[in-house]
């Protein structure tokens, strides 16, 4: 009996498996659903899930909310009832919501103490090391002992999240929300034309030389979700995605996000344009390097 179990919840995971799903080190086939944290997936996460019984024929389903992959099994391929698909359904919704409740009181918690740090920092000094290094004023950041605080909020103007900047130029985000946030340089009172920029240096760069308000969406990957909010927050406004030119990384990971946001959302796209052999990849770089009269060192 033990053999035909474990052969079962083998046949489970070769399933989960062809789906490219990476099963979790243990399966339970108690009927209940069972969220678990995927490989490569941020720290703390759990977008994998699966559920499995063993009443009267061995069925299942699992999937993974992140990507939004979902499947059924059954065993020795039969096809599962409609009642075990809505009974499964069901559940995967259930825990869904309440995955999502507890993901939005998470937040709302790390919100809570942003805003109090973010409170309790003051004006950032100018002759701060990373901003004399990257050339920019501090405009709207604070700053705690040696550490910048960039400020994170949604199109709604909550702040939710902030961004610690070291001397040396590390940075760390809190733990939080961070996907459709970004750091507003500039008056957003009826702008004509917002540019869209990922990291904070490179956003102050452009402000300083356009006068434009920019967003600083963080990431390559935010430049999306940010474009989407700036588009229905500032429908006048004419959108301009100031790419990174990764040009040293496969892919170019900053002109391909960038592209797909510039895309699905209209926007105009431009991306700084280097000397051959001359490194940089963002606005920051280019500006820097005009400075210095086109030398590279």
């Amino acid at each position: 009996m033990r053999d035909a179990i474990t052969g079962t919840i083998d046949q489970f995971c070769a399933a989960m498996r062809d789906a490219d799903i990476t099963p979790p080190d243990v399966i339970e086939a108690d009927g209940q659903l069972h969220r678990y944290h995927v490989q490569g997936d941020k720290a703390g996460s759990r977008n994998g899930y699966f559920v499995l019984h063993f009443d009267g024929r061995p069925a299942g389903m699992f999937g993974n909310w992140k990507t939004g992959l979902r499947s059924t099994w059954a065993a020795d391929g039969k096809r599962m009832s409609n009642a075990e698909r809505e009974t499964f359904s069901r559940l995967i919704e259930a825990a869904r919501l309440k995955a999502q409740a507890e993901r939005r009181a998470e937040h709302e918690a790390r919100a809570i103490e942003a805003r109090a740090e973010w409170a309790a920092a003051a004006p950032a000094d100018p002759a701060h090391p990373y901003l004399t290094r990257k050339g920019v004023r501090p405009h709207n950041l604070r700053q705690r002992g040696g550490l910048l605080i960039v400020p994170l909020f949604d199109a709604f103007g909550l702040l939710w999240n902030v961004q610690r900047i070291q001397a040396d130029g590390g940075k760390r985000f809190k733990s939080g929300r961070a996907g459709g946030l970004f750091s507003p340089i500039g008056d957003f009172t009826n702008p004509a034309t917002i540019l869209l920029a990922e990291g904070w240096a490179t956003g102050a760069t452009l402000h300083q030389e356009t006068g434009h308000p920019v967003l600083c969406a963080m990431n390559a990957g935010n430049l999306l979700p940010v474009a989407t909010a700036a588009r229905s927050a500032w429908a006048g406004a004419e959108l301009v995605i100031c790419a990174d030119n990764d040009r040293q990384t496969e892919g170019n990971p900053g002109v391909t996000y960038a592209t797909a946001a510039a895309k699905a959302t209209g926007a105009k796209l431009i991306l700084p344009e280097f000397p051959e052999g001359v490194p940089g990849s963002d606005f920051n770089d280019l500006a820097m390097l005009r400075r210095k009269g086109g030398r590279h060192e």
